[in-house]
């Protein structure tokens, strides 16, 4: 696993330093003139919620320091398919594609390529029910599926011409790896080749798959450039060979923080949750995630994340040495601190609250607690509060929750009636109470708490370096912009009831009317509609903007804006034309799972409003829930709620999500257009 994963993180690790490294005379005068850097890469994948290493992201933050500290203007040049990647550069629309391409006859015709970055090797993948593949014998009347213009289609010539036997069949580049994953997983597909380090980034989560034989030799993996660009091309292939040991661990270091400066390493260990670490429309996110972020920034390091199984786990992780701090609002009771655990200064205050249903009116002090059940996680502090209410109130009982369940499940499970009442910090209790209804705070059971990063014990100069991050920036613009962005925003799901525009005999549903019939009708979407889902995420307020960054009266992140060729979203006929051209383009995306064709569209703002990948996650879910896949309402629907509990998430792609969110999003448009429909022929 560790090798494996090193390759492709080394890779863009190695891309990152090859480019932070360069000096003014690098950079070719061609992009010395238009003081910027352009980077090709691809918008046609989700982002992989990775358990255990570097975001992908991670490449471009690198790269954006760079632009920043040579005073360039980084220019990410997003293409919406895979295999527009070389015609581009080619165009001379990009300076270099960054994209994790692997060296391929094929593409040497074509491009030229860096000394190698990294290297890698194919396997052959099956599902955990057909017959293994342990030796060439075992691929006679096998069948391998290639998506085209991968580097996987070389691999599988090659196999093919060793093993005459073997059939092959090339499909649509389109299909995305999950899809591929899911589709062999299931037996629709016998055999399909995947890089060692990606399959085992999914065998993290999923259980369906095996391993089967080698299928390539040793791949190189480099950066690309035009073949005509050799200034470029010989100024970075200098700096490769100066950066071939960079990151060789070479032995012993006086501390942990030597040996993160050194290794230019650091790793936390956090939960998939709201609160600390999740994806968004495709966009890694969380308070927590953020701070980790931001420390490495500050540092000049690397960072990987490793999401733990359980709550418990997070600091057996610090005593094991899988991880060098611990984030999730860590109280520092005395029970973690006989574990071995040291803990910075505060970074955080929040009172542990008392939750109940929000009709409960029986409890108005500790003594009201008696007959009544409380349940928490036996790992969390709110285990140690409730300890000391049970030793001085007779008859209360506490319960341990699972330590895979988080506050966020167990407060809906007291506003489901599932449990009597449970305990939360306060943050996480107001930020529940904008989402659901049916539960309040009944009465705070401590003073608001320090929270802390947790190390392991004798880490002293880390978590020197941690109280000076936190000193730092505690309370300071960067933290309060991103506490207000995920905790006291006030942005609420349900915020925007029924209170439609007053229609006028004209039949105006909103300011933006005819443009919006004539991208509606260029696209071919039903107008009202575009209408009923402008009006859901932006009230129309083309100023509007959400808690991740989304802009306009479509709300686009400005990733996907650029995608579209159409940045300026805060212009309404901008907007409105990249909102209405970018649900299109993830209608497309939505034909392979191959809903009912009346149920398209409702997938399509599914996965709008969620990202495509948490869609994907619901509909594999509701497959093996024997679930029709193909309907959104009363089926996937039904998935995407599960997704929200870390029994399912664990063993999702793209992890945990807010379930409601999109479900909501959904059921409000439609009652919205159903409305539009009435009204306006």
């Amino acid at each position: 696993m560790q090798a494996s994963r090193i390759s492709l993180m080394t890779c863009l690790f190695s891309l990152c330093l090859l480019l932070m490294s360069c000096t003014e005379e690098v950079i070719p005068a061609a992009i010395d003139e238009r003081e910027a850097l352009r980077v090709l890469s691809w918008g046609g994948g989700e982002s992989l919620l990775l358990r255990n290493g570097s975001p992908v992201s991670l490449e471009f933050e690198y790269l954006q320091r760079f632009a920043d500290e040579k005073n360039l203007r980084l220019e990410f040049v997003m293409l919406m398919e895979f295999k527009q990647l070389i015609p581009a550069l080619l165009a001379g629309k990009g300076d270099v594609i960054a994209s994790n391409l692997t060296i391929t006859d094929a593409r040497k015709e074509l491009v030229a390529f860096t000394k190698p970055i990294t290297e890698t090797l194919e396997y052959l993948v099956t599902g955990i029910n057909s017959k293994p593949l342990k030796s060439p014998k075992d691929l006679n009347g096998r069948e391998v599926i290639v998506q085209q213009g991968k580097s996987y289609e070389e691999t599988a010539l090659g196999l093919i011409k060793a093993y005459p036997q073997l059939k092959l069949r090339m499909i649509d580049a389109k299909i995305d790896s999950e899809q591929m994953l899911d589709k062999v997983a299931s037996g629709e597909f016998d055999i399909i080749i995947k890089d060692g380090n990606l399959l085992e980034a999914a065998q993290l989560y999923r259980d369906d798959l095996q391993k089967g034989m080698q299928a390539s030799a040793t791949r190189e993996i480099a950066i690309a450039v035009a073949p005509d660009n050799t200034k470029l091309l010989h100024k970075l292939n200098e700096f490769l060979q100066l950066q071939s040991i960079a990151l060789v661990d070479n032995g012993r270091y006086k501390n942990r923080w030597e040996k993160i400066k050194k290794t230019k390493t650091i790793r936390f260990v956090m939960r998939n949750n709201f609160s600390s670490y999740f994806i968004w429309r495709g966009q890694l996110l969380g308070f927590n995630y953020e701070l980790a972020k931001k420390f490495a920034q500050d540092n000049g390091l690397r960072y990987e994340i490793v999401v733990a199984p359980d709550h418990a786990s997070m600091l057996d992780y610090l005593l094991l040495d899988k991880a060098d701090v611990a984030l999730g609002f860590l109280n520092p009771t005395q029970r973690r601190k006989d574990k071995g655990i040291a803990f910075s200064v505060p970074y955080h205050y929040a009172s542990q609250l008392l939750v109940s249903q929000v009709d409960d009116q029986t409890i108005t002090d500790i003594g009201d607690l008696q007959n009544r059940t409380v349940v928490v996680r036996k790992s969390s502090a709110y285990w140690d509060t409730m300890l000391e209410i049970v030793e001085k109130t007779p008859n209360v009982s506490l319960l341990a929750a699972s330590e895979n369940q988080e506050s966020e499940e167990l407060i809906e499970g007291v506003a489901d009636g599932l449990y009597d009442l449970t305990v939360a910090d306060s943050h996480i209790v107001n930020l529940e109470m904008v989402f659901i209804d049916k539960i309040k705070s009944v009465f705070p059971l401590t003073k608001p708490l320090g929270q802390s990063w947790a190390t392991k014990n004798g880490h002293d100069q880390l978590l020197k370096n941690i109280d000076g991050f936190i000193n730092k920036h505690y309370k300071g613009l960067f933290y309060n912009i991103k506490y207000q962005q995920y905790f006291t925003s006030g942005r609420k799901i349900d915020a925007r009831r029924d209170d439609y525009l007053s229609l006028r005999n004209s039949g105006t549903l909103s300011p933006y009317d005819e443009l919006v019939k004539k991208y509606a009708k260029q696209y071919e979407f039903d107008w009202r509609l575009m209408v009923a889902q402008m009006h859901q995420e932006s009230r129309f307020d083309p100023n509007a903007r959400s808690f991740a960054g989304a802009r306009g009266l479509f709300q686009l992140m400005p990733r996907t804006a650029k995608q579209m060729g159409l940045e300026n979203v805060n212009d309404p006929a901008i907007g409105i034309h990249a909102g209405i051209k970018y649900m299109d383009w993830v209608r497309e995306r939505m034909t392979y799972i191959n809903p009912e064709e009346d149920q398209l569209i409702w997938f399509t703002l599914a996965a709008y409003n969620s990202g495509a990948g948490h869609v994907r996650d619901a509909v594999s879910l509701a497959r093996k829930k024997g679930w029709n896949e193909r309907r959104w309402f009363g089926n996937v629907e039904k998935a995407m709620l599960l997704l929200s509990k870390n029994v399912y998430a664990s063993k999702a792609r793209h992890g945990y999500v807010r379930g409601h969110e999109p479900v909501h999003y959904v059921h409000a448009i439609k009652n919205r257009f159903d409305t539009f429909q009435y009204l306006v022929d």
